[in-house]
């Protein structure tokens, strides 16, 4: 029986010639891991536990299904299984991880990041301020502070650079310019930022920052930790302490309970357990445009697959009607549509459709003395939609229809026209029959491309008209991935909770109803 080496090369295979090639396959899966080890620590350090674990897992499986002859079967499918797990499986409990917090644009950050920021808040206290003057020697800096009121009372800065801060910079005393070149204003702007992290300590233990681009001025630390993540304020001993239910430090006045605080931003993640789906399922200003969006999804979807379906197999076979002359160019006009990139056709129809100067509303004024409100009433703002998607899908199904078209056999018309067959009973009783089973899969994709479409409705109507009583964007044109989309990245607010609890439920409903379709479409092909 024969026997294999690590990397999966027969032992019997001349050892001289492959241990070359082992120690090479052995190299790069170790450089690979090494380079992806570091990302994990970098990943790791800015506190990104879960992509961390998830490119930790990749690199011990990897490596196992690689150098393991265990593992020999799994290589070939790995990098499926692998985009699948990345762009699928992660994606899916990330999202539904971020549903049970109350992650939003008011809560981005993480208590620790928070902590930080309100010590670093600062406010100005009595004291001069000293004009300054940076100088540098090779790569050190050094600072000029000058007094105002004695000419001659001048402190000079420790040394630092851009890589090395002392905190705190301590400065001293000195009769002399410090040493290097004094570096023009406009080198000092530049230096700016590095400027701004300094915090300054004089001979008298006070401190000095930054209070524009030509002083330093006396300030001081607004907050200092008192431990358990609370915060005091030096100036009134105040407290601020942080709500683990609302995600928000309170202030609360000295000596004061913790009810009589009010709440301080910015807010910090927190779980908040099942709050945003019970939002979705009980609060009226969700549940209803959530409902009548699922409602028209599903309806939009259906439409525009019918319509598409009915115009491009007219289409199809008009252009594959013998007497007709000039197939070649009709078909060629009747495609570009399609070949028109879908952005750039949404728009031109956007403003074809506007209600004051859209050369449609121009031509129906002309011919019936009427304006349709195309995006201010609900009902002409869908058919608006079903319309310009019909247009810009109906060239695929044409496409589609001409190639099965030609598929069918033509002694079965002319038996037909021998029994006297009408046009319409052939099309009812040998072209549909014929081509509905190879387009059924077709239809189904169709239904999903367009159940998730989110670049027609974004550009043509971005949701409108708005529904009234919603307590989140929503619009009466809106499918659920737009509805979705304004909802976490919307100019109104971002909701990432409450947004990833409403994906959750389309998830759903999406697995459930692709499970019927299957269902239908394997008894339609039986």
């Amino acid at each position: 029986m024969s026997s294999t080496c690590p990397g999966g090369i027969p032992m019997e295979a001349d050892q001289k010639a492959q241990s070359p090639m082992t120690w090479l396959v052995w190299g790069i899966i170790g450089l690979i891991d090494l380079i992806l080890l570091y990302g994990v620590t970098l990943m790791y350090a800015q506190e990104e536990i879960a992509f961390a674990l998830i490119i930790l897992l990749i690199v011990c499986t990897g490596t196992w299904v690689f150098i393991s002859n265990k593992g020999y079967n799994y290589r070939y499918v790995f990098p499926a299984l692998l985009g699948v797990s990345i762009f699928i499986v992660f994606p899916l409990i990330y999202t539904v991880n971020v549903a049970f917090t109350n992650y939003s644009s008011s809560n981005l950050l993480p208590l620790e990041r928070v902590k930080l920021l309100h010590l670093r808040k600062t406010y100005k206290t009595d004291g001069e301020s000293y004009n300054f003057k940076v100088y540098q020697q090779d790569s050190d800096y050094r600072i000029l502070f000058i007094s105002n009121k004695e000419a001659d009372k001048h402190l000079v800065s420790q040394p630092f650079n851009e890589t090395t801060i002392p905190s705190p910079l301590k400065t001293d005393f000195s009769p002399d310019l410090p040493e290097g070149e004094e570096l023009p204003f406009r080198d000092t702007i530049k230096l700016r930022q590095t400027l701004k992290k300094l915090a300054i300590e004089l001979p008298d233990s006070s401190e000095l920052s930054m209070t524009s681009l030509r002083k330093f001025g006396p300030m001081s630390k607004i907050y200092r930790d008192i431990g358990h993540d609370t915060l005091e304020d030096v100036r009134n001993g105040n407290q601020l302490k942080p709500n683990y239910e609302t995600g928000f430090y309170i202030e609360v006045p000295e000596g004061q309970p913790d009810s009589a605080g009010k709440q301080t931003g910015p807010g910090f993640v927190v779980y908040n357990g099942w709050d945003n789906f019970v939002r979705v399922i009980n609060d009226p200003g969700i549940q209803g445009p959530f409902l009548q969006i699922f409602t028209w999804t599903i309806v939009f979807a259906g439409l525009s697959v019918f319509f598409t379906l009915v115009v491009g197999l007219l289409m199809a076979c008009l252009v594959q009607w013998e007497p007709l002359k000039g197939n070649g160019v009709y078909r060629l006009l009747l495609i570009l549509p399609y070949a028109v990139p879908a952005f750039i056709s949404i728009l031109i129809f956007r403003g074809l459709f506007n209600q004051n100067f859209g050369e449609i509303n121009m031509l129906l004024n002309l011919l019936f003395g009427v304006q349709p409100e195309w995006f201010s009433n609900e009902f002409l703002a869908k058919t608006m939609v079903v319309i310009v998607n019909t247009w810009l899908g109906y060239p695929y199904m044409m496409i589609l229809a001409i190639g099965l078209l030609k598929s069918i056999p033509d002694d079965l018309y002319e038996a037909s026209a021998i029994d006297g067959a009408s046009p319409i009973q052939n099309f009812f009783s040998i072209t549909l029959p014929m081509i509905i089973k190879p387009l059924t899969p077709l239809l189904i994709a169709s239904f999903a491309f367009n159940f998730n479409n989110l670049v027609l409705i974004a550009l043509l109507t971005d949701g409108a008209p708005n529904i009234i009583g919603a307590s989140t964007p929503a619009g009466a044109t809106d499918i659920l991935v737009s509805y979705t989309f304004r909802i976490a990245f919307g100019q109104y607010g971002q909701d990432y909770g409450l947004a990833s609890a409403i994906a959750t439920f389309i998830f759903i409903m999406v697995g459930v109803i692709a499970w019927v379709n299957l269902k239908a479409t394997k008894r339609v092909l039986e």
